[in-house]
This record gives structure tokens, sequence and C-alpha cells, in this order.
């Protein structure tokens, strides 16, 4: 906690709730642990807070990035946070005196270094998050962000349903569509690896209007339909919670269940670091599972768009694809019918009757020697997509890739989120 003990006040790190995307890539960076979160809302516990501002440049929304002077006596407890809807106004200089705060009292934010990864450290726990880039690769696109939400000057807008189809086997249980929404004349420019939110129709349990949730985008930045003002999406049906509990996505079945025609209310876009290099020579690693193959799939897209039109001449595309069973994996077809000369792809799958358990970090040990010349390769790019479960594994694998080719992975890990060229999305 960042405690003045003589004045006895702290500039207390707060999360706007009505800005919020509810991303959970606060909570996944801090080293110290001191974000959590409900159902409802990510907070951040001042006890454990330490000011290392290590949250702050991931978060693509900017709801991190706020303050409050406060009493040490009066903090907002996590209790209290979990509660809110918007941020409580800052107190005044007359209501700061009240509590025998002087005006001259309050401590500046002193930012401190974030904890080191374990590897670093010397600890036995992993923290891969630490390894993740907050900025982008140096050629990437320019990103929009934020042009539509809570609190810019367009609070959403409305998209046009275009198309809603199934892109898993029917009949099994991994429901997931592919979704395309148009904005018609409404300006909406994103890049691929942004993401955008849905506002779900209705209220909750408490009478409160569903929070927004967020989506990758799964088309290249001129649309799902060349030239046209659309984007796609790639969405899983939620039917039960992580426990495996019965329980209703509210956002996933609306959309899952949408008809074309329908209006959905978007905000966004989102994202300024989880994007794709526009360097030609650059190489792609795109690592995913289930619906984390949306913005590997955009940056597939536009690649093969690039390369359709005859100007260009793209680095290597290496894919790391992983689900339970071949019918539950998204665009299973449409990934066969590329050429095997655009990308090299590679899946792994975890439940396939009379077969071993295989995941993507299987896949990648497998593919070490592939891959350790693409760690050194200043000029690659990798992308981490999909459950936070698979996070840790896929990190530990691409330390053991670089441990096997005699590269020191300390160096090489923190080199890659120096210059943006390891981005981690996981939920």
């Amino acid at each position: 906690m960042d405690m003045a003990a003589e004045s006895g006040v702290l500039r207390q790190h707060l999360i706007d709730p009505e800005i919020c995307i509810r991303c959970n890539t606060c909570e996944a960076t801090c080293p110290v642990q001191a974000i959590t979160h409900d159902s409802r809302n990510y907070v951040v516990d001042a006890a454990k807070c330490n000011l290392c501002m290590a949250c702050i440049p991931p978060c693509p929304t900017g709801s991190i990035d706020n303050w409050r002077i406060m009493p040490i006596v009066r903090a907002y407890s996590v209790a209290e946070q979990l509660t809110w809807d918007s941020l409580p106004a800052e107190l005044t200089a007359d209501e700061l005196a009240a509590q025998g705060v002087a005006a001259d009292a309050a401590p500046a934010v002193e930012p401190v270094a974030p904890s080191l990864p374990a590897a670093v450290s010397g600890e036995t726990a992993f923290n891969s998050a630490q390894y993740g880039a907050t900025l982008p690769p140096w050629s990437a696109a320019h990103a929009y962000t934020n042009l539509y939400g809570p609190k810019a000057a367009e609070k959403s807008v409305a998209a046009t349903v275009v198309g809603n189809v199934r892109v898993t086997e029917v009949g099994k249980e991994y429901d997931t569509h592919h979704i395309v929404l148009d904005f018609g004349a409404m300006p909406f420019p994103v890049l691929e690896g942004q993401s955008i939110g849905i506002v779900p129709p209705g209220t909750d349990d408490a009478g409160r209007t569903h929070h927004a949730r967020q989506y990758s985008i799964a088309s290249p930045r001129n649309g799902e339909r060349p030239g046209y003002n659309n984007v796609s999406l790639t969405i899983k049906r939620v039917l039960e919670d992580h426990s495996g509990k019965p329980v209703r996505g509210v956002a996933s079945n609306y959309m899952c269940d949408l008809k074309v025609g329908d209006k959905v209310q978007v905000i966004g876009p989102f994202g300024t670091s989880f994007l794709m290099p526009n360097h030609p020579k650059s190489h792609i690693v795109m690592i995913c599972t289930g619906t984390g193959s949306a913005p590997m799939r955009a940056m597939t897209e536009w690649r093969r768009r690039l390369r359709a039109s005859g100007k260009f001449e793209g680095g290597k595309l290496l894919l790391f694809f992983g689900a339970r069973t071949k019918e539950e994996l998204p665009y299973f077809g449409p990934l066969q019918n590329l050429p095997k000369d655009f990308i090299d792809i590679n899946f792994a799958f975890s439940r396939t009757p009379g077969q071993p358990k295989r995941y993507v970090q299987d896949l990648m040990r497998e593919r070490a020697a592939d891959l350790a010349p693409l760690l050194a390769d200043s000029n690659a790019f990798f992308y981490v997509c999909g459950l936070k479960a698979m996070e840790e594994g896929v990190v530990l694998a691409l330390r053991d890739v670089a441990k096997q080719a005699g590269l020191d992975w300390d160096t090489v890990g923190a080199a890659m989120k120096t210059h943006g060229r390891l981005h981690l999305e996981t939920y």
C-alpha cells in the first residue's frame, strides 16, 4: 500500500467499472496478486497494491488508470468496490480536511519495479504473464481504440447481423458460431488482434444493465467481406462454468441465437498491443485453443489476401491449434484448404478416443528445431490466445525450446517482451 504514515493518506488505485470490459488482463499481469474480481467487477486491493504500474500498459480501455486520494482509515475495501457501477467522486479539499488530511499531504504515485518473473528471481513458481509484451510489433499499423463506449462521445453503435454460421460439427456440445456484424455508414476501423465489446440486452438478477462482453475480431482489417464495413467474431455458446456447473452465458447465448437482420449494440474497438506486424518478411507463430483462434484467423486471412494480390512475399506462418477433438475445433474444414507452402498447421487434440492426450505445448516441443531459430529472430512474433490454463504450459515450452537450443531464456524472454514479440491474450 502506498501510504504516507505521517499524514495518514494514500493514493488509492481503482478500476472504473463503467469502461472496464472484464478482459482479465490486469489480474493476469499483476505480479503481487492485488487485483481480483467477481461475476461483475474487477477491483484492486489497496493492502496489496505496490503501484508497480505493471497493469497499466496492457489495459485496452484505460479503465485501470484511476486514482483517489484517501485517508487510510477510509480506503475503499475490496467488498465495497465490488458493489460499484461507477467510480465514486474524488474527495474535495474540504472533505479531506475534515478527515484531518492537509492539502499538501497527498502522496505522489511513486512507481516501483514490478516483480521479476519467477524464473529470473529464483523462486519455484513460474509467472508466465510477466513475459507478455505490452507494446505492439514495431511495424504494426496504428490502432484506433475506444471510439464507442460508456464514456465516449458515441455511447455505442448498432451493428446489423449479416451472418451467423456454426463452425463446429452439429450435434456436438461444443457449439461455436462465426458471426458477421455490419456497421453500415458508421466508422468502425479495426485491425487484426483487436477486440470489441458486445452489450447484451436486459438486466442481471440485481436489475442492473449487463456490462459488455469482450470478443476478439476474427476478420482482417478490410472486413469479413472485403471492402465492406463489417467484422466477424468467433463465439462459443457457454452452457457451464469452469467447475462444470450448468449455467447459460448471457452474452454468448444471446449472440449464438441471433438471426440475420438483428441489431447488436457494440462498443470499442479495443487493443493496442496484440497486433500483427506489417513488415512483409516478418514471421508469425500463432498458438491457440478453441475460440482463441479468432485473432489468428484474422491474421492468417490478411496474409492470405496479401499473397493473393501477387504483391506480397511474406515470412513464415506457423499455427499450433488445440481442441478436445477434431469435431470441436472451429474452422477445421477451411484450414485444410490453405496451401501448405502458405501456412504450417499443427493440430493438438486432447480427447480423441483411443489416442493419448496431446496439447499445443507438446507439439511445440516436437517442433523445437523449427521454433528455436524464430525465438532468436528479431523479426519473428509469437501470439498466444485461449483459456488461461494454457498460458503457462506454452511459455514453459518456449523456455524449454530456448534452453535446448543453447539460448538463455531469461535474456530471450526479456527481449521478446521489450520488443513486442511475445503476446499473451488468455482468459
